[in-house]
């Protein structure tokens, strides 16, 4: 190996670059990680809403990644069915995807809706309560449909702002006062929740379990299992693309990676794993 390597410099190519190779090799000869995937999106349409275009899907872009999970073998779940199945009470399918909408948008239903029955999909969606009914958001007559439809109801907070700004009681209200006003409109039971932008600690994840709720999404990415944390979740955030289904397998292709990582780190010394601790983060972010 080190005469390979030494040839290598020989040849001129920058020490840098032979390490990157050798830390990508290590990463991507890992034991290849068993989970599934969950995919983050938030609105699909077109044109997209001023400043929002990052979070837009494009409508023909939405089909083809659907049409794609499906001939590559996918199934679609809900959190639902992941408790489920992490309690023995169902098997799950041997290739699942979770496909997770945030913030409640109108297109949610209008849209998005519509694309997933027609492929006998299903999905979650996760809504922020005191948003229901505002212009651009879903009503309550359109989240009661989508449950009738097969389609799962999350919490997503009742305001949006991210938990870890706020004191302890107003966390907990946010998760208690979301979760009842879905449940006390005549939704069934919520047991789903996404972080807003991603952000919480541990006092946090306590007061999920402590409130009933079965399920939180991050948007760290990687792979899920019956063994991760189900308050934990990873998710990839699906962006609008650039670049077409390439683009979106690379996505998925993201959560493989950041999974493999994990299995590497965990090979490591304790002492070992701080200096790789800042590009996992990196890797694992959302965007």
């Amino acid at each position: 190996m080190m005469r390979g390597i030494a040839r290598r410099l020989s040849s001129g190519l920058p020490l840098p670059v032979l390490l990157l190779a050798a830390f990508a090799a290590w990463i991507l000869t890992a034991t290849p990680p068993t989970g599934f995937p969950i995919l983050e999106y938030h609105m699909v349409t077109e044109p997209p809403p001023p400043g929002a275009e990052p979070y837009v899907v494009q409508p023909e872009e939405f089909a083809a990644q659907l049409d794609y999970l499906a001939a590559e073998g996918y199934t679609t779940i809900t959190p639902q069915d992941y408790a489920r199945a992490r309690k023995g009470k169902q098997e799950l399918p041997e290739k699942p995807v979770i496909l997770s909408f945030d913030d409640g948008y109108e297109d949610n239903y209008r849209v998005i809706l519509p694309m997933l029955e027609e492929r006998g999909m299903k999905a979650v969606f996760y809504v922020v309560t005191n948003d229901i009914g505002l212009p651009g958001y879903m009503t309550w007559d359109n989240l009661f449909d989508m449950e009738r439809r097969g389609m799962e109801i999350g919490s997503h907070t009742a305001n949006h702002i991210p938990l870890t700004t706020l004191p302890p009681e107003k966390q907990r209200e946010e998760l208690r006062l979301s979760k009842l006003m879905l449940e006390w409109k005549g939704l069934k039971t919520i047991y789903s929740f996404s972080y807003p932008t991603g952000a919480y600690d541990a006092g946090i994840v306590a007061m999920l379990a402590e409130e009933d709720y079965l399920t939180a999404v991050t948007g760290k990415a990687g792979l899920n299992n019956v063994e991760t944390n189900p308050y934990l979740l990873h998710r990839v955030n699906i962006p609008r693309p650039h670049f077409g289904l390439t683009e979106f397998r690379l996505r998925l292709m993201k959560a493989d990676i950041a999974a493999r990582l994990d299995v590497r780190l965990s090979q490591l010394p304790d002492g070992a794993r701080e200096g790789i601790t800042h590009l996992r983060t990196l890797l694992r972010g959302d965007q």
